[in-house]
């Protein structure tokens, strides 16, 4: 486990699945009164994406490489693909016959810039910042002007 600099929040969200879709994201400096939120909605995209999405624009947003960072999700898609080892084994596979292979790809490449580690969190078990995130995703996939989820393949 590393020592983290930032803790990373994100949930996502869609209404029928797919259907209309969001993504919250909560960022904290730890030690430090910092704290952002963002969020995002789009037209038509599932969860799974909308989890991944949120951790890679969460990490996106990252000026500095290498910072440690600890992502708390209550994903299990994404958790599991990561310290399972999966998606490094669908990489090597060229993302033959996998979902979502190209945030996947954009995941890698924002990952290794950092020094990334995840916790799984129980949704809606009233963690403070989850129920955050779920609130901002909820509310995003709800906007009037939602994005198009250019990736998104049915």
């Amino acid at each position: 486990m590393i020592n983290p600099e930032v803790h990373i929040y994100t949930d996502g969200a869609a209404r029928g699945n797919p259907g209309p879709g969001g993504y919250g994201i909560v960022m904290e400096w730890v030690g430090k009164p910092y704290k952002k939120e963002f969020s995002k909605g789009f037209k038509h995209t599932t969860n799974n994406r909308m989890e991944l999405l949120a951790v890679i624009d969460a990490l996106k947003k990252l000026k500095k490489p290498g910072v440690p960072i600890l992502v708390f999700t209550d994903s299990k898609y994404v958790v599991d693909s990561v310290k399972k080892g999966w998606v490094f084994g669908w990489e090597k596979k060229k993302f033959k016959d996998r979902k979502n292979t190209d945030l996947w790809k954009d995941f890698l490449v924002e990952y290794r810039k950092h020094k990334v580690d995840f916790q799984w969190i129980r949704g809606h078990n009233n963690h403070v910042q989850n129920e955050r995130c779920d609130t901002l995703a909820v509310a995003a996939s709800k906007e009037k002007r939602l994005l198009i989820d250019e990736g998104f393949a049915e």
